[in-house]
């Protein structure tokens, strides 16, 4: 595995210390209010983890938002590539924010994500891959079952090169290639995010610059 740099700016990022002392994510009740975007009766699955990304995207979401929406997918069957990426989503949004419960949040994130990875692997341009990529680059080793650093960086080449078009696909490989200390084979994705920047989230297009400040591209073709 690659030599990871002290600090990598990033949510995934929790103290070994933490996760390695954490239980199981909590299934307390919600307490406070919860965006009214996600108490839609007939959102589930995908579309509830599509709503609260949308939330996310703009920076409109709340704590309560995500332990719902978790409580949500959670009560339901996963059968399809589908509602295994839901379910992935959605504890990968809550186990950036859940200290003490991330150990069995990333765990979630990891098998789930694995899952629909296998049953679908070009679902939404390897949007699977391209989350359990991002996980094995940014966590602790210490929490995964399946996967390493390497793997990880594998995983976003792997998507970025069959997705070359979709833009979060090479922005979260040059973020892995950053994160690990590598600027040079980041560039290449950080000039295409660059030129196609109307193509991200907002929250993305905030990534993107602080991946820019941390490694600027001078020449881009």
């Amino acid at each position: 595995m690659r030599g990871l740099p002290p600090s990598r700016g990033y949510a995934w990022v929790l103290s070994v210390a933490t996760l390695l002392g954490a239980c199981g994510p909590s299934l307390g009740p919600v307490q406070g209010p919860v965006n009214g975007a996600l108490t839609r009766s007939e959102l589930h699955g995908l579309d509830l983890a599509d709503a609260l990304e949308a939330l996310i995207a703009v920076g409109a979401d709340s704590a309560t938002d995500r332990q719902y929406a978790y409580q949500r997918v959670r009560q339901e069957r996963v059968v399809t590539a589908q509602d295994a990426l839901a379910h992935a989503l959605v504890a990968g949004r809550l186990a950036q924010i859940s200290g003490l419960s991330a150990k069995g949040l990333v765990g979630e994130v990891e098998r789930y994500a694995r899952s629909s990875a296998q049953l679908e692997p070009n679902f939404r341009s390897g949007a699977a891959q391209r989350l359990l990529g991002t996980l094995y680059v940014m966590a602790p080793a210490a929490v995964l079952e399946h996967g390493d650093s390497e793997i990880g960086l594998q995983l976003l080449e792997h998507v970025a090169q069959h997705f070359p078009a979709h833009v979060p696909n090479r922005l979260r490989a040059a973020e892995a290639y950053l994160a690990l200390g590598d600027p040079e084979p980041a560039q290449p994705h950080l000039c295409y995010c660059v030129s196609h920047r109307n193509a991200l989230r907002p929250d993305e297009r905030k990534l993107l610059d602080g991946l820019l400040a941390q490694s600027p591209v001078a020449h881009c073709p």
